[in-house]
């Protein structure tokens, strides 16, 4: 644990270093501020020893002295809250920015991966990370980044202050100082561990929850619903206990915190008082310190260890970013492995790969707009994808595949086959070459690539809302004629028009409303609509009975007609319109 806590750190750095700019007016409103507290406390002394002097002198208290110092005090005492205000909206404003420009990067990290990002966990636990962990650092970024810096220099400003008035106060505020940073230390630490427990809950749950709501129809019919209900008020259950122990350390740490801090004032403020009475052991009948000086002292010794208080809260916020950055360093990690920063957006870590390869006519970069019209040929040299560690996730393979040509790719579970794909759709490195028409595809635009190319995974691809709104996904521009004629390709239409809303029916969940074949067929109706060249199947018919399976693969016969098509399948016997098979080699691993 303690191996992780400098890596979140160097995260956290890198996360506000961009930013360190938009810091200065807040610090700036900070410096005005202590230094109005300051004055403030300066003239409530003065103030309060000249009414003091004149009834000790059985004058009459002067008016005049607080006529003179009341515009000032006002001022004081409204600056002081103004600045505050403005310093906790800059904050928030920044802790907003960055919190967005994290959640873009770990989008796009997200993006980058693709089907890989099953690795990281599962969506219901990857969207808590992006939503609930990001989240997480609101308080690290708009309380404590900058508190950690006050709480440094506001007690060093006071005692230089309370140091001109006696030098043994200023020695007592700064001997006991450091006892409430020592405590905040050894509490925040076992906070930081309670907060990466918490946060683990909290993402196993919502990882659970997704997939429990996702399979609720099958729950049902395997009348298995309360075993469900019951996981998730387990779950549930565990993150409070974790949350409540937070919420222990978090009260226990702020009384002692206060306790220390009293005790510390009360120290002080038993000095001055057998000070002004003459009783000090080592000045009998003297006073070290005026009445003015006094109460000048005790005016500023609460708000010497407030900005410590303020810090012992905060450093729990601390403690809960750095549980949440180690939750997404992974995926930063990964999106620095596979991209770099260009001026133009994000370059993959295969096209990094490539850069090391000296430029000829056949590698120079350039975006192909128009490279992928029509159905391309492909040629794989020696194409190799490594794994974590020592594990090699495909065995060098090499193949060639002509232009329009329907291709199988067959193997052992875990020999790579999947990886093949998402090298050829770019969210992966890989060794060797990929030549698409004749041209190394590490010169191609990826982004370009990508939009001509179709894929079709093992599950499929569909969101919450209506069937036309699925079929948008692929092409956001078709109309009501163009998916009427991609559904009856696909042998879907007329099931869609029996239905009572017809293409605005409402589907749920991943499709809720359709059955299994249904799904896959509209996805072919996404493919159909896409109009891509070069189509990527990642064992479409996985999921789906013998007889539903055989179907489907009838209907991809019809309409892959013209296309460049791999086709990943453990079962390749049942596709008979194939036009040439490729059997991967190599020990299993995980893909």
């Amino acid at each position: 644990m303690m191996r992780r806590a400098p890596r979140s750190a160097a995260l956290l750095d890198a996360l506000m270093r961009p930013y360190r700019r938009r810091l200065y007016l807040p610090l700036l409103a900070a410096w005005v501020a202590l230094a109005l507290l300051i004055w403030q406390s300066a003239l409530l002394a003065d103030l309060f020893a000249g009414w003091l002097n004149a009834a000790a002198a059985g004058e009459r208290l002067p008016s005049d002295g607080l006529y003179t110092v009341l515009p000032w005090l006002l001022v004081c005492l409204l600056l002081r809250p103004l600045l505050s205000l403005y310093k906790e909206r800059r904050l928030q404003n920044l802790s907003l920015d960055v919190r967005h420009q994290l959640r873009r990067r770990l989008l796009d990290a997200l993006a980058d991966l693709g089907p890989a990002r099953s690795r990281f966990g599962s969506d219901g636990a990857l969207s808590t990370r992006v939503l609930e962990q990001v989240d997480a650092l609101d308080g690290y970024i708009s309380r404590f980044y900058v508190q950690r810096t006050v709480a440094v220099a506001t007690p060093l400003v006071i005692a230089a202050a309370v140091f001109a008035h006696s030098k043994l106060a200023a020695l007592l505020l700064l001997l006991t100082a450091p006892l409430v940073p020592l405590f905040m230390i050894l509490v925040g630490s076992a906070a930081a561990g309670k907060s990466r427990e918490q946060l683990d809950t909290l993402a196993q749950l919502g990882g659970r929850f997704l997939d429990l709501v996702r399979g609720m129809p099958t729950l049902r019919r395997l009348n298995a619903a309360t075993q469900a209900e019951k996981q998730v008020a387990s779950a549930a259950e565990a993150y409070q206990r974790r949350t409540m122990g937070v919420l222990r350390l978090a009260f226990l740490s702020g009384a002692v915190l206060e306790l220390f801090a009293s005790l510390a004032i009360a120290l002080v403020a038993v000095y001055l008082g057998l000070g002004l009475i003459g009783v000090l052991p080592w000045a009998q009948g003297e006073v070290p310190v005026p009445y003015r000086s006094a109460l000048f002292i005790l005016l500023l010794a609460p708000e010497f260890y407030a900005p410590l208080r303020q810090l012992g809260t905060d450093y729990h916020a601390k403690a809960q970013a750095q549980a949440a950055a180690e939750a997404v360093q992974p995926l930063l990690d990964m999106a620095a492995e596979s991209s770099r920063p260009s001026e133009n957006g994000i370059q993959t870590a295969s096209e990094r790969f490539h850069e090391s390869i000296p430029e000829t006519e056949n590698t120079r970069k350039s975006t192909h707009q128009d490279a992928l019209k029509v159905a391309p040929s492909l040629r794989l040299e020696q194409l190799a994808i490594g794994g974590e560690g020592d594990r090699e996730r495909l065995a060098a393979v090499s193949f060639a595949v002509a232009a329009g040509a329907r291709i199988g790719i067959g193997g052992r579970s875990g020999v790579g086959k999947s990886s093949l794909l998402q090298a050829l759709l770019g969210f992966c490195a890989y060794r060797g070459r990929i030549w698409l028409n004749g041209e190394d595809c590490a010169g191609f635009d990826r982004a370009c690539l990508q939009r001509q190319t179709a894929y079709l995974a093992q599950t499929a691809t569909l969101l919450p809302g209506t069937v036309a709104d699925n079929l948008r996904l692929a092409n956001a521009a078709a109309g009501a004629e163009e998916m009427r004629q991609a559904l009856e390709a696909v042998g879907l239409w007329d099931l869609i028009q029996r239905l009572p809303d017809g293409l605005n029916t409402y589907l749920g969940e991943r499709g809720q409303g359709l059955s299994g074949g249904q799904q896959q067929r509209l996805s072919l109706a996404q493919l159909l609509l896409h109009d891509a060249p070069l189509w990527l199947l990642d064992e479409p018919a996985a999921h789906l009975d013998e007889e539903t399976a055989a179907d489907l693969y009838r209907v991809l016969g019809q309409i892959s007609r013209g296309k460049t098509v791999l086709l990943v399948s453990h079962d390749l016997a049942a596709v008979p319109w194939l036009d040439e098979v490729v059997m991967l080699e190599g020990a299993p691993d995980e893909r």
